[in-house]
C-alpha cells in the first residue's frame, strides 16, 4: 500500500483546518511533520491535493472527490480498531443536533448510550438546521438530527418521528379565550418566533402560507427559552414544538391556541453524508433514537 493511515489523517485535518499548523496542532503532530506527510502523499501519486492560496491550503476539485472516501477509511480503521480492543463496542460519536431536539430529546439519548457502552463518549453540537447540514457535510459531525427539511447532494435524510408545532400564548391574552381563531386574529397578533435557517422556522412559514407576508414578526430569537419567557412578558404569541412546551402549558405559565385549519405537523431526520461509513456507533445511535422518540 503506497499511503499510510497517518497521511491520510493529515489530508483530512488540513482540508478541515485550511491550515498545516492547526491541522499537526489537532494531530498532535509537529508542523514539519505534517507538511512532509501531505507531501509524501501526493509526491506518491503525482497530484496536488489542495491550491496554496497565501498561507491557506484551499481544498481543490481532486481533493474535494477523494475527501468522502478517505473518511470513509479512516472511519472503518477506527472501527476495525475498536473491533479488535472492544469486540465491536460501539465507540465515541460526534452528534449535531436542532435547538428543540438537542434541548429537550437528545440528552436522554445520550444518556441511555453512555450506559450502555460506559467508555464512549458523545459530543453533543446544539445549533439550526442549516449549520448541522453543513457540519455533517463537512465529514465535522458524524451524524445529525434535524427538524426541518433540506435538498443536499451530499446528505441523505432518513425519517425518524412525527412532530407537531403549536401556537401559544400567556394565560390572560384575548386570543386563549376565543373558541374560534380566524387569519384575520392572526394577521393582528404580534409574533414572536424563531430565526430563519431553523427547522421550526420553516414549518411556521409552510403552515402560514397564504398570509405569511402580512404578519407581524415582532421578534426573531434563537432559543426556545427566550421565546417563551418573551410571550409569558405578553409581548406577542408565539409558535414552537410541543415538546417544548409540555412544562409550561402543566404549569399555566402559557397557554395553547388551537388554530385547526393550518398544518403545523412535521418530521425529525436523522442526516448523514451519502459517503459516511456507518460505525457501530451510529448505528446504535439510531436504535436508541426510534426508542426514546
Amino acid at each position: 500500500m503506497r499511503y499510510t493511515l497517518r497521511q491520510l489523517q493529515v489530508f483530512l485535518a488540513t482540508a478541515h483546518h485550511e491550515n498545516i499548523s492547526l491541522a499537526a496542532a489537532e494531530l498532535n503532530m509537529s508542523q514539519s511533520a505534517a507538511s512532509s506527510a501531505l507531501k509524501e502523499l501526493e509526491s506518491q501519486f503525482d497530484i496536488q491535493l489542495f491550491d496554496r492560496v497565501g498561507k491557506r491550503l484551499q481544498i481543490n476539485e481532486l481533493g474535494h472527490s477523494l475527501r468522502p472516501q478517505a473518511q470513509a477509511l479512516l472511519d472503518q480503521a477506527s472501527d476495525l480498531q475498536s473491533a479488535f480492543s472492544q469486540h465491536q463496542t460501539p465507540g465515541d460519536l460526534k452528534v449535531g443536533a436542532t435547538l428543540t431536539i438537542g434541548n429537550y430529546l437528545a440528552v436522554p439519548i445520550m444518556s441511555a448510550y453512555k450506559k450502555q457502552h460506559p467508555g464512549a463518549q458523545v459530543a453533543l453540537e446544539v445549533s439550526n438546521t442549516e449549520t448541522i447540514a453543513k457540519r455533517v457535510a463537512n465529514f465535522e459531525l458524524d451524524i445529525g438530527l434535524i427538524e426541518g427539511e433540506l435538498q443536499s447532494p451530499s446528505l441523505e435524510l432518513i425519517e425518524w418521528c412525527e412532530d407537531e408545532l403549536c401556537v401559544f400564548a400567556a394565560p390572560n391574552d384575548p386570543l386563549t379565550k376565543r373558541r374560534k381563531i380566524t387569519d384575520q386574529h392572526l394577521l393582528a397578533a404580534k409574533w414572536i418566533v424563531r430565526e430563519s435557517g431553523s427547522g421550526t422556522r420553516q414549518t411556521f412559514d409552510r403552515a402560514m402560507s397564504g398570509i405569511l407576508p402580512d404578519l407581524n414578526i415582532e421578534l426573531e430569537l434563537q432559543h426556545t427559552e427566550a421565546i417563551k419567557r418573551a410571550v409569558e412578558a405578553q409581548l406577542g404569541i408565539g409558535c414552537l414544538s410541543k415538546v417544548t412546551l409540555k412544562e409550561a402549558f402543566k404549569r399555566g405559565s402559557l397557554k395553547e391556541i388551537k388554530i385547526p385549519q393550518r398544518n403545523f405537523k412535521r418530521r425529525f431526520y436523522f442526516v448523514l453524508h451519502q459517503q459516511k461509513y456507518i460505525s457501530a456507533g451510529i448505528e446504535k445511535w439510531i436504535s436508541l433514537c426510534k426508542k426514546q422518540r
